[in-house]
């Protein structure tokens, strides 16, 4: 099991050092992720629960699980 998994591991870095053209695509695969997952996320999703205490947290949180909140 463990000498397959080294040939497969050796196979795909064997390929990924020999791209020419495939290094470029990747980069840019790399870079269009990185700003979908940390750039948008700073604009798009506000951390809502940030400046709140635990009771704060677990009130919201309940609220927006079942659609109403704590009878405290």
């Amino acid at each position: 099991m463990i000498a397959l998994l080294r040939r497969a591991v050796r196979f795909y870095a064997d390929g990924f050092r020999a791209m020419t053209v495939g290094r470029t695509l990747w980069t840019i695969v790399l870079v269009k992720l990185l700003v979908m997952f940390a750039v948008l996320k700073l604009f798009f999703f506000p951390d809502l629960l940030a400046g709140k205490d635990e009771r704060q947290r677990a009130a919201h949180v309940l609220e927006q699980l079942t659609g109403r909140g704590s009878e405290n």
